[in-house]
């Protein structure tokens, strides 16, 4: 069987209700491999998984959120895929699977500078870095096909951002990771943007 990936920023999953809603949405899209991003939780318990997903075949690793910012939820179908390896870092959840071949996924929630006005700082541009070098360092370890899904807090090109009208710098280093990994970035289809919110410039 083929795993089915989804990959969602949830924007919390602190509350019963909100989880529920997100179950149901999960058992609708039968996923075999969930990357949830934004969970806002410090710690997740089996209860909180199997608030999510039913049943005992779900592994699952996370990446603790920073205070009420952040946080990455993996969960699988072992029944799927066998978990051959697992890393979590500073801004990732990452596994290696066995499904007929061996490949691996990285869930991803970048450093939150989206909505950081884009001159040069310092701290934002260590942080950026940090992440590209850490998928790198995965990539390399494993030396696997590999499938990276998330929410990277950055766009690509300007047309990705409803209030944008050049390329930025992390823009640039963006592409140059994509470049540099022979990755392919997967076109978004749909809408014009993945997401807007209610401010006077929605991103």
């Amino acid at each position: 069987m083929k795993p089915k990936v989804i990959s969602w920023n949830v924007r919390e999953l602190n509350e019963y209700n909100k989880r529920l809603q997100v179950r149901n949405l999960l058992r609708q899209w039968k996923g075999n491999i969930i990357c949830l991003q934004e969970t806002k939780l410090e710690f997740i318990t089996r209860k909180i998984v199997r608030s999510l997903w039913r049943g005992h075949h779900v592994g699952w690793l996370y990446l603790p959120s920073k205070g009420a910012s952040g946080g990455v939820l993996i969960m699988f179908d072992k029944r799927v895929v066998d978990r051959l390896e697992d890393c979590v870092g500073e801004f990732t959840v990452a596994f290696s699977f066995e499904n007929g071949f061996q490949w691996a996924f990285a869930g991803v929630y970048g450093p939150n500078i989206f909505f950081v006005i884009e001159v040069y700082n310092p701290n934002i541009d260590a942080e950026i870095r940090i992440l590209w070098e850490e998928l790198a360092r995965l990539l390399s370890w494993w030396e696997l096909p590999s499938c990276i899904g998330g929410d990277f807090n950055v766009s690509r090109f300007p047309s990705e951002r409803s209030s944008m009208s050049h390329i930025t710098p992390t823009m640039r280093g963006f592409s140059d990771f994509i470049s540099k990994q022979a990755l392919m970035d997967i076109p978004l289809t749909g809408g014009s943007y993945s997401w807007s919110n209610t401010r006077e410039i929605p991103s």
